[in-house]
């Protein structure tokens, strides 16, 4: 199925047909290029399904009335089979509402073989970078979002057809790490009897005479977890026993660096752990240390253009000015050492050359300064400004009580993804899942904690299982298999006609377009307010006593059952795009 096949597209189609048929009576034919042709959802469904304003928006062009433009267009559409009724409202639209035999045999088409998505005309390699946190530490609830929301939009992008690779970059190289190291280090000597303090000042302090003195640095990380590291370091001798003996040599760099590498291995793993737990699995972590070790960062001055990199003071700058940065950047120190953009350069130079069309990273809130930066380097050494795309998942507020749970993760005082997946229950999963995607991941988020415990259907994500339960439990009841095979020679449209039931099956119908644009938006939080929109509409449809499906008998039952079947079948598709279970029993299903 392309994405003409759509059923928007369809009636976009017959809309474009009329309006040629209007201009070329009219003698308007050269006013087509300049002209503006949109369908849009109806804002109320009394005037159809869906609407235009073509004649509103045009009508400067054709010099005429909008009542004018669209009674005309009206003519030469208003007898098509496709629609139930063509309409005009003020101040210009023209609405459509689609024929329920048509949509019958839409949903029939799209569904009869088990739901096969929309696929768009250019498919690519996409490599998705997401979730990416420093392996300093758990994972925390930006963290959370982010995979939530990365993994959904490889499943979205997935379904058109794209060739998607998941990836995860350790960032285990460099000062944050070597912090760590000494945080653990010092750890091991407070667990081993010595009294420690703790730097409150920042000072020129060399850090390895801070490490004799047993002062912890200010910048380093003092969360609980460290300890945890210590006291593993302490009973793993076979791996560590080595490091007392350096220790006594005052072979600090060679104690922090296997300390350090030590730490991000445990703080990974756990990590690795919290992501399964979520439902999130990535195709592979990419090492930046490996960069490093291979010399590919060193190679980064000569793969940006000449004329793009500059010597200033000593420090080699990149200048990303030209790229719309507010500032030129240093990628290499007076002594030497790689910057941290330096790093990414190489890193994302490296996944094109793994052959990726397009890049997509997912970034936190506090990156939007380096999005020009990183996007100039990347047209620097040759590549074009839509082959790569930078995401933000903003900030999460957790709100218990209606107040702000307070978070900090270098003193670690925060709350993690593992907590939160603990905090909401064996539905942890989809519930945590469900509401980091119910928001537009560019806003920021408040994530309430008293709702997402709530396990009646106030809940939004219990709300669609239940109704996709609910369906199950219909065809337990009347030990139906839930097979269309048996039910589709049965369907009668005739029996579709009354309002709710062709409500619903047109919010079924919706699914393929739903799923198209939710995906080619990137916008994983339309999906969920479709999900909620055509579980509302089952609820209505479900909460009138003539569709009570166990009081009916021969092909009206056999319809009604086709007709749940369909909307089974869409929630079930679109849960699943969004890594959420659809289980056909739950304990208040018949809520």
């Amino acid at each position: 199925m392309n994405a003409n096949q759509l059923l928007k597209q369809q009636v976009l189609s017959e809309l474009e047909k009329a309006i040629d048929v209007y201009l070329e009576k009219n003698n308007l034919n050269s006013a087509k290029d300049n002209l503006k042709i949109r369908i849009e959802y109806s804002r109320d469904e009394k005037f159809g399904d869906y609407s235009s304003p073509f004649a509103l928006e045009n009508k400067n062009i054709l010099s005429k009335n909008p009542k004018e433009i669209a009674e005309a267009v009206l003519l030469e559409i208003q007898n098509n089979s496709m629609f139930e009724f063509v309409t005009f409202s003020p101040p210009g639209f023209i609405n459509f509402r689609i024929h329920p035999e048509y949509l019958n045999q839409y949903v029939a088409s799209t569904m009869s073989g088990g739901v096969q998505f929309a696929e768009t005309s250019k498919k690519e390699k996409i490599l998705l970078e997401f979730v990416s946190a420093n392996p300093t530490g758990p994972m925390n609830i930006v963290s959370a979002r982010s995979a939530a929301y990365g993994d959904a939009l490889a499943n979205l992008l997935t379904s058109l057809g794209h060739n998607v690779k998941r990836e995860f970059y350790v960032n285990d190289y460099g000062n944050q790490v070597y912090l760590l190291g000494v945080a653990v280090l010092l750890r091991i000597f407070e667990t081993k009897g010595d009294q420690i303090s703790f730097q409150e000042e920042e000072s020129e302090e060399p850090v390895i005479e801070l490490i004799k003195k047993r002062i912890l640095p200010k910048e380093s990380y003092r969360g609980e977890y460290i300890k945890d590291i210590a006291l593993l370091c302490l009973e793993d001798q076979t791996r560590t026993k080595h490091i007392f003996d350096s220790v006594a040599a005052e072979k600090w760099d060679e104690v922090i660096d296997f300390l350090s590498r030590y730490a991000v291995e445990y703080n990974l793993g756990r990590q690795k752990e919290d992501l399964a737990l979520f439902g999130v699995n990535f195709d592979l972590f990419f090492s930046e240390r490996s960069l490093h070790e291979a010399g590919d960062v060193e190679k980064v001055p000569s793969l940006l253009k000449k004329e793009d990199v500059t010597t200033i003071d000593g420090k080699l700058h990149f200048l990303s000015t030209l790229y719309g940065d507010d500032k030129d950047r240093v990628i290499r120190r007076e002594d030497g050492r790689p910057t941290y953009l330096m790093a990414d350069i190489a890193y994302h130079y490296n996944k094109f050359a793994r052959g990726f069309d397009t890049l997509i990273d997912i970034w936190g809130p506090d990156h939007y300064g380096y999005i020009a930066r990183l996007k100039g380097a990347v047209l620097s050494f040759g590549k074009t400004d839509d082959s790569f795309r930078i995401l933000i998942a903003q900030q999460v507020n957790l709100i218990e009580n209606k107040e702000k749970v307070k978070m900090s993760k270098r003193l670690g005082i925060f709350q993690t993804m593992r907590d939160l997946l603990s905090y909401l229950g064996k539905q942890g999963r989809d519930v945590g899942r469900y509401f980091f995607l119910m928001r537009s991941s560019d806003a920021p988020l408040d994530f309430d904690l008293d709702l997402a415990k709530d396990e009646s259907d106030k809940n939004p994500v219990f709300y669609i299982q239940y109704a996709h339960a609910r369906i199950c439990s219909i065809f337990r009841e009347l030990q139906v298999p839930m097979d269309l095979k048996p039910l589709q020679p049965e369907v009668n449209v005739e029996f579709l006609k009354q309002e709710e039931r062709t409500r619903l099956l047109f919010w079924v119908a919706r699914l393929q377009e739903e799923v198209f644009d939710t995906a080619t938006s990137f916008e994983p939080h339309r999906l969920t307010n479709y999900l909620q929109s055509l579980s509302k509409s089952f609820t209505r449809f479900y909460s009138q006593k003539d569709n009570r499906i166990k009081d009916k008998m021969g092909k009206e039952r056999d319809t009604l059952l086709a007709l749940v079947l369909y909307t089974k079948l869409a929630l079930e598709s679109g849960l699943k795009l969004l890594g959420i279970s659809a289980p056909e029993k739950m304990s208040k299903e018949e809520i």
